[in-house]
């Protein structure tokens, strides 16, 4: 009868998992990692570019992202920001083909309305010369984050790429400054 459990790497946590790829810079750890949530990773894909091969390749695509970049990223829990890279890189290859969203989306999930009506391209001068004041009253990290989602089609991941920012902060970030943006343009309009 044997007394040791031989440890295998299956059985390492997420946090295990991403410290020893870390460590190591051995992809078979990350991949381990990656699996784990590869059903979860196919079905945000599939929902979002409703096309089996599309939603394939991106499950590829992401893992080729990551592999080289996980290690700088801050991860508090993988899965949920594992969840939000996919939902952002999805959002880039609708952007990129220009398609429109035909999902049900979560409340949570979904950008106001309000908002981002302000910042399309036809809206009038009035409300332009508004929003272009307002964006300079942002304190500059929502400034920065707002205006590389919005103006730079930028996503979450990009921008905590190019900026330094922790996802959650760009997230709050671009929460906090469309609401900014909204209370802003709204009484600037009023006023004039």
């Amino acid at each position: 009868m044997n007394f040791f459990k031989k440890h295998k790497k299956e059985d390492d946590t997420d946090e295990e998992l991403l410290n020893k790829y870390r460590n190591t810079n051995d992809s078979e750890y990350f991949g381990l990692l990656y699996n784990r949530y590869m059903p979860l990773v196919y079905g945000v894909c599939l929902k979002y570019l409703q096309n089996e091969d599309k939603a394939q390749d991106a499950v590829m695509e992401i893992f080729e992202m990551l592999l080289p970049k996980v290690a700088g990223y801050e991860i508090k829990v993988f899965k949920t920001w594992l969840y939000s890279v996919v939902k952002n890189h999805c959002f880039h290859i609708l952007k990129e083909n220009k398609r429109e969203l035909t999902v049900d989306f979560d409340s949570n999930l979904m950008e106001s309305d309000s908002v981002l009506t302000l910042l399309v391209e036809d809206v009038d001068t009035e409300r332009e010369k508004a929003l272009n004041k307002c964006l300079e009253k942002l304190p500059e990290p929502q400034r920065i984050a707002v205006y590389k989602f919005f103006f730079e089609d930028m996503s979450y991941a990009e921008i905590v790429e190019n900026t330094g920012f922790h996802l959650k902060s760009v997230k709050s970030y671009i929460q906090n400054g469309k609401r900014n943006l909204k209370n802003c343009i709204e009484s600037s309009v009023k006023e004039e």
